[in-house]
């Protein structure tokens, strides 16, 4: 093939259809927060969510133009691109975006990942680091391990108060399962890990 390789994936579909597929993916991004889909979508469909938001965080007249028309459902996705989800990751350098491999559709087999906004209500990564955390505290471990250290400092760097929301989900976590291990206030490695930056 002359020209060398493609710069993005066919998905087995012509321009248009595989167009009106990507901005179907990201117009129900962008509604529920969250999506699962097979994985080859999920990273196309990254691609295009991630231009949307830097759009919005653009927030010029032009960028409002391209998102409207990229969206299936403006009217009702605009206001929240150029509102909430603008100030979500005004800090936030890049990386809007996550896909995590599940395990495959049961009727295929086809390889299929969960493509999700971070920082989000519905973020994956935190709830289950605030899980791991829960974890290691009913277990009477005093500090945290590495790599769940590492996941902390992840998830709290740039959501707003990250620490205090953490520790809120870590306790609801005890509470429902029936075992408060320790007063309501928060282990000092949560917080420094919370408060240090990753390298």
């Amino acid at each position: 093939m002359a020209g060398g390789a493609t710069k993005y994936r066919h998905l087995s579909r012509k321009s248009s259809h595989r167009q009106a597929l990507l901005r179907n993916l990201v117009t129900s991004l962008f509604k529920h927060e969250s999506i699962t889909t097979t994985w080859a979508k999920a990273k196309e469909a990254q691609r295009l969510a991630e231009k949307l938001i830097t759009l919005g965080k653009k927030n010029t007249e032009a960028s409002r133009r391209q998102a409207l028309s990229t969206f299936y459902t403006p009217h009702d996705l605009l206001p929240k691109l150029f509102g909430p989800l603008r100030e979500r990751y005004a800090q936030r350098p890049g990386g809007y975006t996550r896909v995590l491999r599940v395990e495959p559709k049961k009727d295929d087999q086809a390889p299929s990942a969960i493509l999700e906004l971070v920082d989000g209500p519905k973020d994956i990564r935190f709830a289950m680091t605030a899980r791991t955390v829960a974890r290691q505290r009913a277990q009477g471990l005093d500090t945290l391990n590495e790599l769940t250290t590492l996941n902390v400092r992840k998830v709290t760097r740039f959501r707003k108060d990250g620490v205090d929301e953490l520790e809120r989900e870590i306790k609801k976590l005890e509470l429902s399962n029936g075992k408060e291990t320790k007063p309501a206030k928060p282990t000092k490695t949560t917080q420094e890990a919370g408060a240090t930056s990753p390298q």
